[in-house]
């Protein structure tokens, strides 16, 4: 379909799935700078809860934000991809969505400090925030609906599915539940969300989402939450300049982490996400799902260099240099176990040598948290760290490429 050039109203029939050269659009561009914000928060906040040793409630508030953040972009991401007709209707609903997403943000640090509490959750604004989002999600949907009747059945499935997960939501706030209930309910309905789309596409007539639009979004998701690390790495870097000056340490800083993230960006994009999800749809799933943790990760490795930072501007604070090393290695280690996982399910393929590739870049993860604890500084630990991806970039580009070229060719047979 042709996009309108006057944004006037425009009949939701569904784009094709097989357009040529379809890109992203400055709307969907724009949605994800609000995205920034929400990932921003939940970085300094699980750091927060970090730097003060409290590992267990950083985990669960880190956990419940990254997804309920994450999922937010995943449903409009795919909708936008079926029906996204830029007309004023789809940009003013965009609007509301993009609305949501900051009310969400601001929720994040009374939600965080209710966890660090313990006495009960206050998820009062972000669950305002994600309910304003959803409203603006079943607007669509219905329109969609109305618009599309080869789906219809499909598009009534999602906003009901949406509709029904904002009443349980909403009741969360109003109950006041004690920690482990409020966290048994929100269980239940993170899968009942999950399960929407899954009911919706298997159940009746498929959406029509573009494959490799969809991957390039992804990957610019990916790009985004990379500023993350970046903003972290900023931020290790001021501190070290706050404690010493300009000295060798900022520079190993300033190295090791701008390294980490261009090795982390270069082994994301190793991942042959378009071609496989064209000729595979049903795939997207798995790979859409597990991209939650590959956001959750990058986030992660930025907490954590929030925490390095705030470890070399106060070394006499609640946790010592090991601790804020391992704040860094083991999101890394989600990322590249995440990373692999998903390759393997998206080819629906082993390969033995991703096996020494994974085991190489664990060995330099290792490496670095025991040169700290050998007594090197962080610098020089972040910069053995950053070793870790380039493991994987070096083996792909010298032998995993003809790897990946074969199991495309035998994909596409």
């Amino acid at each position: 379909m042709t996009l309108s050039l006057s944004h006037r109203l425009t009949r939701m029939t569904g784009r094709d799935p097989k357009e040529r050269h379809r890109a992203s659009t400055p709307l969907e561009l724009l949605f994800d700078l609000t995205f920034v914000v929400a990932f921003s928060q939940v970085g300094s906040q699980t750091a927060h809860l970090l730097d003060l040793g409290q590992v267990g409630s950083a985990l669960i508030a880190f956990a419940f934000t990254t997804f309920a953040v994450s999922w937010a972009w995943i449903n409009y991401t795919w909708l936008a991809s079926a029906y996204d007709t830029d007309d004023i209707f789809f940009r003013v609903a965009t609007l509301i969505e993009m609305i949501g997403v900051l009310i969400l943000a601001l929720g994040v640090p009374p939600f965080f400090h209710s966890i660090e509490e313990g006495h009960h959750v206050d998820n009062g604004v972000m669950v305002a925030g994600y309910v304003v989002m959803r409203v603006a999600a079943v607007a669509l949907w219905l329109r969609a609906a109305r618009h599309d009747p080869a789906r219809r059945k499909t598009c009534l499935a999602y906003a009901v599915n949406i509709s029904i997960a904002q009443v349980g939501w909403i009741a969360l706030i109003f109950l006041n539940l004690s920690l482990p209930v409020t966290f048994f309910f929100t269980t239940l309905l993170t899968l009942f969300e999950l399960a929407g789309p899954i009911f919706a596409e298997r159940r009746f007539t498929p959406t029509p989402w573009h494959p490799h639009h969809v991957a390039e979004r992804y990957g610019l998701l990916v790009i985004i939450t990379l500023g993350e690390v970046i903003l972290g790495t900023i931020l290790a870097i001021s501190a070290v300049l706050e404690v010493e000056g300009w000295s060798v340490q900022a520079a190993l800083v300033a190295f090791g982490g701008t390294t980490l993230a261009f090795a982390l960006w270069w082994v994301y994009f190793i991942l042959p996400s378009g071609p496989v999800l064209a000729r595979h749809p049903r795939r997207g799933f798995v790979w859409g799902y597990g991209h939650m943790v590959i956001f959750g990760s990058l986030v992660g490795v930025g907490a954590g260099l929030h925490v390095a930072a705030n470890v070399i501007a106060h070394p006499d604070g609640h946790v010592g240099a090991e601790f804020a090393l391992l704040t860094v290695a083991v999101p890394v280690l989600v990322f590249e176990v995440a990373l692999f996982t998903i390759y393997s399910l998206l080819v629906r393929e082993f390969d033995p040598f991703h096996l020494w590739l994974f085991l190489g870049a664990v060995a330099m993860l290792a490496l670095s948290v025991l040169a700290v604890m050998l007594g090197a500084t962080i610098g020089v630990a972040l910069l053995i760290l950053a070793c870790s991806p380039i493991v994987i970039v070096v083996g792909y580009e010298a032998v995993g490429h003809r790897h990946q070229a074969a199991v495309l060719e035998r994909d596409a047979a």
